[in-house]
């Protein structure tokens, strides 16, 4: 890895964690060893660089977003529960990323009343406890009623404060292949009947592996999003995507 240095730190100096490291260093973490906390950290600051060069500075320098990704990446640290069916990096990206546009909301030229904004941040603590102490991100109808407020009016506050983000903009990146928004909306146009009046398509899918057929059955046919498939086969959400790019240049290539 080239050399980049962010607020004093070398970060091709900085060893990378095998999965087990990373859940010894958890057990610690969680019995109250700060040196195992401040070795996790550092051994995953290159999940914060993954995320912070997704992001557009704005009004803002990379050393910025560094920092707000790394107290992101220490919430995470934080919160994760090694009991949890995923590994650490895949409930640490989203942290990190909450962070951050929190951080650049904030910034935000554009202002939302007092009222509204202290509502989303109430949201946004309660989604985030939630998040840590179940595993999965709370409804907004769930984040309304812990708050005693009407659904309506968290909806709207928590949608006022957030920053319109591109389809195509990386949510996730692992360094092979990269996760965009567009890649986890759910497809509500697509039909079974259209795809399977295509011959050539229904007997392209017959070449596929039994993994990549079910991908994309799932993902067209029936418009599942990628998280879904991931949780329902086991696999990360940058697997499915990438199992799923596979299997879309084989079809293109065998429906030639």
């Amino acid at each position: 890895m080239k050399r980049i240095e962010l607020c004093g730190v070398d970060t091709s100096s900085l060893k990378t964690l095998s999965e087990e490291e990373k859940r010894e260093l958890l057990r610690r973490t969680r019995e109250g060893d700060m040196s195992a906390r401040e070795e996790l950290a550092l051994g995953n600051i290159r999940l914060v660089l993954s995320v912070i060069r997704r992001f557009s500075p704005k009004n803002d320098t990379m050393e910025d977003l560094f920092q707000v990704g790394c107290v992101g990446l220490l919430k995470a640290i934080d919160n994760f529960n090694p009991e949890f069916d995923v590994r650490f990096s895949t409930y640490a990206v989203p942290m990190i990323i909450g962070e951050i546009r929190r951080f650049q909301r904030d910034n935000n030229s554009v202002r939302v009343s007092r009222g509204i904004r202290d509502l989303a941040y109430r949201a946004l603590q309660v989604r985030e406890k939630f998040t840590a102490d179940e595993g999965r991100e709370p409804s907004c109808a769930e984040i309304a009623g812990i708050l005693g407020e009407p659904e309506r009016d968290v909806e709207e506050a928590t949608l006022a404060v957030v920053e319109p983000v591109s389809l195509f903009d990386s949510v996730y990146n692992d360094g092979e292949d990269s996760v965009y928004v567009i890649d986890q909306l759910r497809d509500e146009t697509q039909s079974d009947e259209i795809l399977i009046e295509n011959i050539a398509l229904a007997e392209a899918m017959k070449k596929l592996t039994g993994r990549e057929g079910a991908i994309i059955r799932k993902r067209f046919y029936k418009g599942r999003t990628q998280m879904e498939i991931a949780d329902e086969i086991g696999i990360s959400q940058a697997q499915v995507s990438r199992l799923e790019k596979g299997a879309i240049d084989k079809l293109r290539r065998y429906m030639r």
